[in-house]
């Protein structure tokens, strides 16, 4: 062979190499900049309509699209547009779709722990919450309840308390639930069944229509701004309070646990803190635009009543109940549970001295 052609050959696999290298380079490039870029589809529970309930989500969306210039993008789908809003778990459990936003409850037949992160009645007070899961326990505790169900659930989101429901009649005694077609969800719904009450649980788009029609006595839902948006005044004039069944109500962006471990950990870390931050707009839109609300029932001849102690204390003998049954049927229900109780009654004498009473003028 002659040295002409041993330099060709040479000159033949050295292209080769340096194609062959540019090609693997580019491969690397591609697959560095997709690890770069988040692409979500994330369905939430609640119409981003409805204010600090709803638009919290969208908020952070938004958020990590400014803060990662485009590089973290959730398409925000409504409720019932890829999942119904109460079948979010499932979705993200999974894999249907990589993450979701809901309230933490709605899981409670197969997950009975979940509902404590969601809603406790006669338990902790929005910050208490907050103070508890970031500071005493409840974020080690929520990971522990969903690792084994393939979910990274972020606490993303709170708000005041509920009302105590709307009905088309005055509620003078607990006898009168006896029999009563109501809205309830959660452990509120348990315990007023306990009570004698017919419950259900249907999404917000039906319930004033259900109400009209009969299909319901009376309902809950939401804060009264979000009440007022589904319209429920138009329909039953008795708004009953305090929100003895959620004094909170926290939500979570479910993350499937593949879709969160493919995530760089600078990207983890912004979504948690995003999210952090979303727990703070979302309380302080809630409890600013109530007062505001409860006018305009006023002005709509609305009645709003405070339930009276001899009706708390029988809703709260009640609850106990409840709540004593499902800890004796979940080991993780009850160490939550005993968890937030421990919480509640170590804060007590600081709630005591530090805060005016809210009955003194």
């Amino acid at each position: 062979m002659s040295f002409r052609r041993i330099s060709q050959s040479v000159l033949s696999a050295a292209a080769l190499t340096v194609a062959v290298g540019s090609m693997l380079t580019a491969s690397l490039v591609a697959t560095a900049e997709a690890q770069e870029r988040v692409r979500w589809g994330v369905p939430i529970a609640f119409s981003a309509n409805y204010k600090a309930l709803g638009d919290a989500l969208p908020w952070v969306a938004e958020r990590l699209d400014k803060e990662t210039g485009g590089k973290i993008k959730f398409e925000v789908f409504e409720p019932g547009k890829v999942v119904p809003g109460n079948e979010i778990f499932d979705a993200v459990s999974t894999g249907k779709v990589d993450a979701g936003y809901t309230w933490m409850g709605y899981e409670q037949g197969k997950v009975p722990a979940s509902v404590l992160f969601g809603a406790v009645p006669f338990g902790l007070e929005p910050w208490e919450y907050m103070a508890w899961f970031y500071n005493a326990g409840g974020k080690e505790l929520i990971q522990e309840v969903y690792t084994p169900h393939n979910i990274v659930p972020i606490f993303c989101g709170i708000v005041s308390p509920e009302t105590a429901g709307w009905f088309r009649f005055e509620l003078k005694t607990l006898d009168q639930i006896k029999g009563l077609k109501i809205r309830y969800a959660g452990l509120g719904g348990k315990i007023l069944q306990k009570l004698g009450a017919s419950v259900t649980v249907l999404p917000a788009a039906e319930l004033q229509q259900a109400l009209e029609k009969g299909v319901l006595d009376a309902t809950e839902f939401s804060l009264p701004s979000v009440d007022e948006q589904i319209g429920f005044y138009k329909v039953a004039k008795f708004n009953y309070f305090p929100g003895w069944h959620q004094p909170f109500t926290a939500q979570y962006l479910y993350i499937n646990k593949g879709a969160w471990d493919k995530l760089k950990p600078e990207y983890q870390a912004l979504i948690d803190t995003t999210c952090m931050a979303a727990v703070t707009y979302s309380l302080a839109k809630a409890e600013a635009i109530q007062g505001a609300t409860l006018k305009k029932y006023k002005d709509a001849g609305v009645t709003t009543v405070k339930l009276s102690p001899e009706i708390l204390q029988e809703l709260q003998k009640a609850a106990k109940e409840v709540m004593a049954e499902e800890a004796a049927k979940d080991p993780l229900f009850k160490k939550v549970m005993d968890s937030q109780v421990a919480f509640q009654e170590a804060y007590q004498p600081w709630k005591d001295l530090g805060y005016l009473p809210r009955d003194w003028k």
